[in-house]
């Protein structure tokens, strides 16, 4: 959903011709596994960062556009809603101090971006949801005016027929109805990017399905939303519900969810464009002059653009990529379970855990995945959703164990043997490592912190929910500041 799209009238013939041509550009990209050479000599990693703006009081601050004139950088993009922004950092290989690049990058760049938005009356927040946004924030009317937005919108409510429901339980209960899609835009997220081999591509897209629950549960950071306490990382039924395209009939037939785990394990990364093809109708029926075929057999790199827009329009937790740089194709998996912040160094050590877990797990002789139902990774990753640090999640040869004593005891010993596979230096790897292992003892992620926190200031300054939620945003954007990890804050 990256490129430019404006058309918003679609005829029958332009969905006929979008579906014959995405098929046509699937058959081309299964000649191009057999045979074509892809980029993998040295695969790259990259992060994509959501962020929201607030003004002095705490709220959201509507402002992205002007925001954005003054930065005047083009690794910052717009998002869904008009107090969201975007982050895409260079991609780079992760050996040696690759990570801590990383972390000085995002820094400068977020000082940066920081000093233009006060310009703006305006500052930024890395954070899952956005404590203070109410639901009169999460209008039409404040979608940013990109109309690539509005278009989706308009597709998504048009295939749904009706008003979006949110029906939440968690420690309390959140019930509304809109009729756009600009709750969505409540969802700030953190974006892994791992470039694989196309013979690799399964290995790693299972690695990262089967651990997913666990990021999830280490790595909570959304547990409001409009005001109410609801899921540890609230981010994922929203997401869910947000941008449902069904309505209760097609639930109750069993159709697929454009927000998706998946439902198998795969072989190859062919499996999941396939489904996307055969299980998901065009949302965005948008055909280019390009022969695929013809390209392809000219010896050029085919740029399959409906494919990839449809892809971008099935919004898989772990999703799969065809890009090109420098005219090389070349394959990602994109992890994008994990909530935004809540400092830049806790989304680093969120990425060193992931790519050394998935790093070593690729390289065992009896994959994890072979070892574990899949539905047992899915019921995994939901239950981590609402319960963050003190989930109880299944894993092979343990069985049911809590969410710590799994990290603290299997996972962190791998993930650290995956970062040597990287080359990632030691002190690299022990510091952020030790983020992940300090959240574990201590109980305390993100979605933790901001519990406790608000339950203080309700409790014993006798704050009502919404100076509480204020209070301890402008406490979190504090913490964020000073940049360190979140289990070292306090109450």
């Amino acid at each position: 959903m990256g490129q430019d799209v404006t058309r918003g009238v679609f005829s029958r013939e332009d969905r006929a011709r979008y579906r014959q041509k995405v098929r046509r550009c699937l058959d081309v990209f299964a000649l191009m596994l057999n045979d074509f050479r892809f980029d993998s000599d040295r695969p790259m990693t990259g992060l994509e960062i959501e962020l929201n703006l607030i003004d002095p009081d705490a709220q959201p601050a509507m402002r992205n556009a002007e925001v954005l004139a003054d930065l005047a950088d083009p690794s910052f993009q717009t998002e869904l809603g008009q107090f969201n922004l975007e982050i895409n950092v260079a991609p780079r290989v992760i050996e040696g101090d690759g990570l801590d690049v990383y972390e000085r990058e995002v820094l400068a760049s977020l000082v940066h971006a920081d000093e233009r938005a006060r310009k703006s009356d305006a500052q930024l927040v890395l954070i899952g949801i956005l404590p203070t946004l109410r639901q009169e924030h999460a209008v039409l009317d404040n979608l940013s005016n990109d109309p690539r937005y509005r278009l989706l919108n308009e597709q998504i409510i048009n295939a749904r027929g009706e008003y979006i429901t949110l029906d939440i339980r968690g420690h309390e209960r959140l019930e509304a109805q809109s009729d756009s899609i600009a709750a969505e835009s409540a969802c700030t997220s953190v974006q892994f990017h791992l470039q694989v081999a196309p013979e690799d591509f399964a290995l790693n897209w299972n690695a990262s399905q089967a651990i997913a629950g666990v990021q999830v549960a280490v790595g909570a950071n959304s547990p409001y939303l409009f005001g109410r306490r609801l899921w540890a990382e609230t981010r994922i039924a929203l997401f869910e519900q947000a941008t449902d395209t069904r309505p209760e009939e097609l639930k109750a037939q069993g159709v697929r969810p454009r927000v998706w785990f998946g439902e198998r394990w795969i072989t190859s990364i062919f499996d999941l464009f396939e489904e996307n093809v055969r299980y998901f109708p065009p949302l965005l029926p948008i055909t280019d002059d390009e022969d695929p075929v013809a390209v392809l057999e000219a010896g050029g790199v085919p740029h399959l653009g409906e494919l990839r827009l449809h892809n971008g329009t099935i919004y898989r937790w772990n999703r799969p990529v065809y890009d090109i740089m420098n005219g090389r194709p070349h394959l990602r998996v994109e992890n994008r379970v994990l909530p935004a912040g809540p400092t830049v160094v806790d989304q680093v050590a969120n990425a060193a855990f992931y790519f050394g877990l998935v790093g070593e797990l690729v390289q065992q002789d009896r994959p994890i995945w072979t070892q574990m139902p899949f539905s047992a990774a899915e019921e995994n990753f939901h239950t981590a959703a609402r319960e963050g640090l003190d989930a109880r999640l299944w894993w092979p040869d343990v069985g049911e164990v809590s969410a710590p004593e799994l990290v603290l005891d299997e996972l962190l010993p791998l993930a650290s043997a995956g970062l040597d596979r990287f080359g990632v230096l030691p002190a690299t790897r022990d510091r952020l490592l030790g983020v992940i292992e300090g959240r574990c003892r201590t109980g305390h992620n993100g979605a933790a912190w901001q519990t406790e926190m608000v339950r203080s200031l309700e409790d014993r300054h006798h704050l009502d929910r919404t100076s509480a939620l204020r209070q301890m945003l402008l406490r979190y954007s504090e913490g964020l500041h000073a940049n360190e990890p979140v289990h070292t804050w306090p109450i």
